[in-house]
């Protein structure tokens, strides 16, 4: 017969965890950090647009005769996401500059480690 799980039971079993094990406690992330965070991850959705555009911008030179709207359109569309990728990119590297400027030095000083890595690498979540 199976376990009926509630969440009295389940209140139960983190009590008796928390008896046996040490549980740390919870950090809530900083402004700085949530924002980076936050803006981290629309980068990461820009850049994969910016792929697929790339891709489909691609495959439309490759049709031998491309909508000249379409490929306008798309040309547009990877226009703006550079500039908006280049925008997050900035305000990324503000944010770490804000923050964790002395471990921001510290890794720029490994060679082949440039700014954006480095600011990225700080935070990775």
């Amino acid at each position: 017969m199976a376990k009926v799980k509630t969440d009295k039971s389940d209140a139960k079993a983190i009590c008796e965890y928390s008896m046996v094990n040490q549980v740390p406690l919870y950090n809530a992330l900083t402004e700085v950090q949530a924002e980076f965070l936050q803006l981290f991850r629309l980068l990461d959705s820009y850049l994969k647009k910016r792929t697929v555009t790339k891709n489909k911008l691609h495959r439309e030179k490759a049709l031998g005769t491309p909508s000249k709207f379409v490929h306008e359109s798309l040309k547009r569309n990877l226009k703006h996401l550079d500039k908006e990728i280049e925008a997050l990119e900035n305000r990324l590297l503000e944010l770490v500059k804000q923050d964790q400027q002395h471990q921001l030095t510290l890794l720029k000083g490994i060679p082949g480690l440039g700014t954006k890595n480095s600011a990225a690498s700080h935070y990775h979540y």
